[in-house]
């Protein structure tokens, strides 16, 4: 395993236990990093447990909705359902005025 580093700011991690989670802020002054998890929970962590925890570089989810807690019914997509016509869309005869 990699040596343990700081926190970047915007960077997705993860740790020996697979857990997915960005940095979202890190006060080098009070050695404290701001987390949020793939699930959207917020948690505070002191440099002590980052390095505890030895996490490292990782690629960010491909999903991006784990945050916001919502399903694709959620916002209405329905992959088996064609689009919408051009003609049903009323913005797209705005050009013809």
């Amino acid at each position: 395993m990699d040596e343990p580093h700081e926190p970047v700011v915007g960077n997705w991690y993860t740790n020996a236990s697979g857990e997915l989670f960005e940095v979202v802020a890190y006060d080098a002054t009070d050695e404290t990093i701001d987390i949020q998890h793939y699930d959207g929970a917020l948690e505070e962590w002191d440099f002590d447990m980052w390095l505890e925890l030895q996490p490292w570089v990782a690629d960010p989810p491909e999903d991006w909705s784990g945050s916001l807690d919502i399903t694709s019914e959620d916002y209405d997509l329905d992959s088996e359902r064609p689009a919408a016509p051009e003609s049903l869309n009323p913005l797209g005869n705005i050009d013809r005025l």
